[in-house]
Formats: structure tokens, sequence, C-alpha cells
């Protein structure tokens, strides 16, 4: 099954409007690659801003959300309110906030069904830290990260896996294309053995960590890498280049 390629820029906290018409500004001129799937994850303050001002072959995605509809969750957003304002997708259980803000698997599963269920799709992250790669722990900590989002996700259609080492994040260190292609054709087994060979087959898994105008075409090239969750180069005009990696 040929899965399509898939590439997100997550802006974290960064942009003002001045900033974020000029990356809207650049991916709207691209020319970015029809067959390549384009997502920005933007501030939430100007979700509707960007979305305004991107073409619709362009998603958007919010950085986070909570696990209800509302209520009295002071500071959060839920699905329906990314959805009300023009939002397609979300982002859940970047690296950042399982560390600094001490997100569990089971409140990243929990949010990524509720996402679901109010008819977002999802980019959920996974992956290790620097000390449990040199500890031999990669597959186990990538596999209980999935594991908890197994067990809450019943259709997988709408999920893109993104497979990021918390080592690669903004380091400047980037898992090699060996590397990062070990750990994604290990994720597609635990997928067939423990979910079912037709999601395997299908589920798209994205890379993460420093990936770079320079590097990005050999990444592309493997075969179990489906696309990138993009960081600081995705604030970038090289971002462009990223987004056209098959080509």
């Amino acid at each position: 099954m040929s899965r399509k390629f898939c590439v997100g820029g997550n802006w974290k906290m960064n942009g003002n409007k001045a900033e974020i018409a000029e990356i809207c500004k650049g991916l709207t001129a691209g020319p970015l690659d029809p067959n390549t799937e384009v997502v920005v994850g933007c501030p939430s303050p100007y979700l509707s801003y960007a979305r305004g001002l991107l073409p619709a072959t362009i998603g958007v995605a919010g950085q986070n959300c909570y696990k209800v509809a509302k209520g009295a969750f002071t500071g959060e957003v839920s699905p329906a309110m990314l959805k009300d304002i023009g939002a397609d997708w979300v982002i859940i259980g970047h690296s950042e906030r399982r560390q600094i803000f001490n997100e569990s698997d089971e409140l990243i599963a929990e949010k990524t069904a509720h996402a679901l269920a109010e008819g977002l799709k999802v980019i959920a992250c996974i992956g290790e830290t620097l000390q449990e790669r040199e500890a031999g722990q990669t597959e186990a900590v990538v596999f209980r990260q999935t594991k908890a989002l197994a067990n809450a996700i019943k259709d997988w259609t709408n999920v893109v896996v993104a497979y990021e080492p918390v080592w690669a994040i903004g380091t400047g260190k980037t898992a090699t294309p060996q590397q990062a292609q070990e750990v994604h054709a290990a994720l597609r087994k635990w997928f067939t053995d423990n979910v079912s060979a037709a999601v395997s087959a299908s589920v798209r898994i994205q890379y993460g960590g420093s990936v770079t105008a320079a590097n990005c075409k050999e990444l592309a090239s493997q075969p179990d890498i489906d696309g990138f969750l993009v960081g600081g180069a995705s604030l970038k005009p090289e971002f462009v280049q990223i987004v056209n990696a098959k080509q």
C-alpha cells in the first residue's frame, strides 16, 4: 500500500502576525509537491489568522488540546474549539509536553481519542530520551508509548504517528537515516503484531528531530519513513524544500 507522504511544521511558541504572514506567503508561493500532505502546527492565538492566509490544501493544526469538550480547565483548549476556528489537525504528545509538562502516556492517549471523536486528525508523537537510547531502551519506550495510544484508538485512519527521538530535537543531532529507519521498521512490525497488518501497512510514521533541507532527501528515501514533523526549519524558507523531499 502506498502511504501519502505527510510533512508537518511545528512552529512551537514562535511567531507574531508579521512573521506568520511571511511564512504563509512562502508556503502559498511554494511550489509544494502536490503528492505530499502538508500541515502546520500554529500557536493557538494565531490559528484562525494562519488558516485565513493559507490555501485549503495546507492543513492547520493546534499544538495541543485537552481530553474533554469544555469545562473548568483554565488555559486549556478543546478539540471542538480548534475545529470551530478552522483547524483540522492537532499535535498531541510532543516530547516537550511529555518532558516539560509531565504529560503521561495515558493522558496523551485520552486526548488523542477525544480529538479523533471530535473529528480532528491527530499527529501523535512518541520518542525516547538520550538516556533511554544509551541504555538500549529505545524500542521498549516507543512500544510503551504506542501501546497506550493503541489502547485508546479504534480507528487509525486519521492518525499520523511522529517518531521523534528527544535527543535529536532542536539539538542539531539527527538520527542517521539508518537509525530512524530501524525504529520506524520496528514500529511497523509492532503494529502488525499488536494492532493489525492493515493498520501497519497504512499508518503513516513521520520522523522528527533536526530535519533540514540538507538531510531530508536521504531520510525520505527510507522505506518506512512517511514524512516529517519539522520544528525550527518549518519557520524558515527551507521548509518548502523539506516538503518537496520526495521529488
